[in-house]
């Protein structure tokens, strides 16, 4: 049987509990990540960026056709959050000193191909710090759009440092190779220390 939805506040308003459905029951879970090459016996779990960004962009298309710009922001931010404190939980020693821990990060980051993390700032008194990132899956490559684009970086940053820290962060992003920069500039600033 088809269900056919031609309200659009009532198509949203499903899709919307749909999404926090399926977040408040953290459905999203490390053992998804599990038997890559089980499953791919005949392909390896290395993927081309251009498919990431397929899925990358295209889900970014839709969610701002569906919400608004500002709105699917907010999901890859989030999004990117989540995946920020499992991807922590599950592979970077939490334990290191900060003088190792960033070393640690870089090299994780660019083990699986994430890309080049480098250290810029960091204000020891208050936490903040500023942090590069070239040759990303996000935007490395882009023409100049004109306006940041790596949203789900902000939030896989926040994810990372909170988990590593125990302090809430904001991270924004600053520069970007949609921007015209070569790099992707990433602000984080401590909100609140736990």
């Amino acid at each position: 049987m088809l269900l056919y939805i031609h309200d659009q506040t009532l198509y949203s308003n499903i899709i919307i509990y749909m999404f926090n459905f399926f977040s408040n029951n953290d459905i999203f879970d490390w053992d998804l990540m599990t038997d890559i090459k089980e499953g791919r016996q005949h392909l390896s779990s290395k993927v081309p960026v251009f498919v990431y960004r397929l899925l990358e962009y295209s889900l970014k298309a839709e969610l701002s056709k569906q919400f608004g710009d500002e709105k699917t922001t907010e999901i890859f931010r989030n999004a990117g959050e989540l995946a920020g404190k499992k991807f922590a939980e599950q592979l970077l020693d939490l334990s290191l000193p900060k003088s190792q821990f960033f070393e640690h990060l870089q090299t994780v980051l660019a083990k699986h191909d994430i890309g080049i993390l480098r250290l810029e700032k960091f204000d020891h008194s208050s936490g903040n710090l500023t942090v590069t990132i070239s040759e990303d899956l996000d935007c490395s490559g882009l023409p100049i759009l004109g306006e940041t684009v790596c949203n789900y970086d902000e939030g896989f940053l926040k994810g990372i440092l909170d988990s590593y820290t125990n302090f809430k962060y904001a991270v924004e992003e600053v520069d970007c190779w949609a921007t015209g920069s070569r790099v992707c500039r990433f602000e984080a600033k401590v909100l609140s220390r736990e």
